[in-house]
């Protein structure tokens, strides 16, 4: 199943919208030489998140599905945050609230998955699984900072930490990728770089 194209394109699929979320925040922090946070970056975050959830069951890979399910909290209280929950249409939040519940049922009930299949599944080793991991957590901190950072100013914005974090977990996730032959991986986090990268020198050039 790891091998099928199907779980390969969804994959790409979660990526398209991660990539497509930043693009727009590259734009438009371009445009006005700051960092900007539009409130589809959000949106497209809940639904890419649920996607690259479903990819990293159907690759038997601990360290993708660890990401999304500890950044998902993060993504829906920053839509709040910005006042646009109660507007979103119905639609999304069906697929936002609904379809996580349902996969979690599933993984619960129907899933064949356990922990030897994670821990040891193909292109698996420790060190691997280790640098998968951790590369993830630290990813995966960005977000949680940038949570907290949030609450504090009651405000959903994207300091400077939260870019310096994303670049360091980048690197560490996109040589996962390499040695775990992901192809999905190593795409997305070779574009993130290059934009986490941009953006640190839009924030040094307005503090100037």
């Amino acid at each position: 199943m790891s091998s099928s194209w199907i779980v390969y394109a969804i994959g790409f699929l979660a990526q398209l919208l991660f990539s497509a979320r930043l693009i727009m925040q590259w734009i438009k922090s371009e445009k006005t030489q700051k960092i900007e946070i539009p409130t589809l970056f959000w949106k497209l975050s809940l639904q890419g998140a649920v996607l690259l959830f479903i990819y990293g069951y159907l690759r038997d890979d601990i360290a993708i599905m660890l990401g999304q399910f500890l950044v998902y909290g993060g993504y829906f209280r920053n839509l709040q945050l910005q006042g646009e929950w109660g507007k979103s249409g119905i639609m999304f939040k069906i697929y936002v609230i609904g379809l996580p519940i349902l996969i979690a049922l599933y993984i619960i009930f129907l899933g064949q998955l356990n922990w030897e299949d994670l821990i040891k599944g193909e292109n698996n080793s420790t060190w691997l699984i280790i640098l998968g991991v951790v590369g993830q957590l630290i990813y995966t901190t960005r977000f949680v900072y940038q949570w907290i950072h949030a609450e504090r100013n009651h405000e959903s914005d994207l300091p400077l930490k939260f870019w310096i974090i994303s670049l360091v977990g980048s690197i560490l996730i996109f040589a996962y990728g390499i040695f775990r032959d992901d192809p999905v991986l190593i795409a997305a986090h070779f574009f993130g770089g290059i934009v986490y990268i941009r953006n640190l020198f839009i924030i040094r050039k307005s503090a100037e």
